[in-house]
């Protein structure tokens, strides 16, 4: 993932920064050397390290140790240490906790989820959707990147996908399907997917020359019969499961032989617990 902007930076900051702090403005804290100490207090996937460390540089903080997004951090365990000014450290401290224990969440659920739809399926992918609160997706994509898993879709602008309330307006999947020659022309760079529910909506599509399916809250038990049976005839097409899917049901749609699950379980959750001290690094 790339660097993150210096805009998301002062948007983090001035969020819970607007103007000064205020606290450590009246106390008048000494220009003395300091250190901030985050850790973990349960075990985490650790994500939104490169924020972190964004976050505390802005400020003047020089990092000295960083756990790097990805790893598995047991409890206990230091996600960062940055040392600089009382003053410095305190304005950045809790805007660096709230995107660690955000961020951690999503990842620590995103493993879960990848872990248990490989015991299903070695080869499955776990897509997360964009069900993501409001201004905080580059935080939720660097946290499911960290957990193992891939952004389903980043936006509109760069995926096909077609959903039922495009195809009312269009003549239903009989419409779409005389429309598909004519889409997969126009969109020559992209896989052109459809969302289905039935294997008879599925197997017009298919005919049709669509690339790919995402079938919707299709039960496992239906969905396996389904998926081999467009595996003989389509053995192209691509496939991919959605809709309440869970560390509880993903080796089970994972093994019906699907190309890829889809799923938003790993932004609902608490947040990890991480803690922050802040402690001069000289006697005073």
């Amino acid at each position: 993932m790339i660097p993150p902007s210096m805009e998301l930076v002062e948007r983090l900051l001035r969020e819970d920064v607007p103007s000064l702090d205020l606290t450590t403005q009246l106390l008048e804290l000494p220009q003395v050397p300091a250190r901030l100490t985050l850790t973990t207090r349960t075990p985490v996937t650790v994500a939104g390290a490169a924020i972190a460390q964004a976050l505390c540089e802005y400020v003047g903080a020089e990092v000295e140790r960083l756990a790097p997004s990805g790893s598995d951090a047991p409890a206990g365990s230091v996600l960062l240490s940055a040392c600089a000014t009382p003053a410095a450290l305190h304005r950045v401290w809790k805007v660096v906790v709230n995107v660690y224990e955000s961020a951690c969440g999503i990842a620590t659920r995103t493993r879960a989820l990848v872990t248990a739809a490989k015991v299903g399926s070695p080869r499955v992918e776990v897509f997360t959707t964009r069900k993501v609160i409001p201004g905080t997706k580059d935080l939720a994509v660097s946290a499911i990147l960290a957990g193992g898993a891939l952004p389903h879709r980043l936006g509109l602008s760069e995926t096909v996908l077609i959903f039922d309330q495009h195809t009312i307006f269009i003549g239903g999947i009989a419409g779409l399907a005389r429309r598909l020659e004519m889409i997969r022309h126009r969109a020559v760079e992209k896989v052109v997917f459809a969302e289905v529910s039935t294997f008879g909506d599925a197997v017009v599509l298919a005919e049709a020359g669509v690339g790919g399916l995402q079938f919707d809250k299709v039960p496992v038990a239906e969905l396996g019969p389904m998926v081999s049976s467009l595996r003989n005839e389509y053995p192209n097409i691509r496939l991919i499961a959605a809709g309440g899917i869970s560390p509880n049901n993903a080796a089970d749609y994972a093994a019906t032989g699907v190309d890829a699950i889809a799923s938003s379980w790993m932004y609902s959750g608490p947040v990890a617990d991480v803690s922050a001290r802040i402690v001069p690094t000289e006697s005073i």
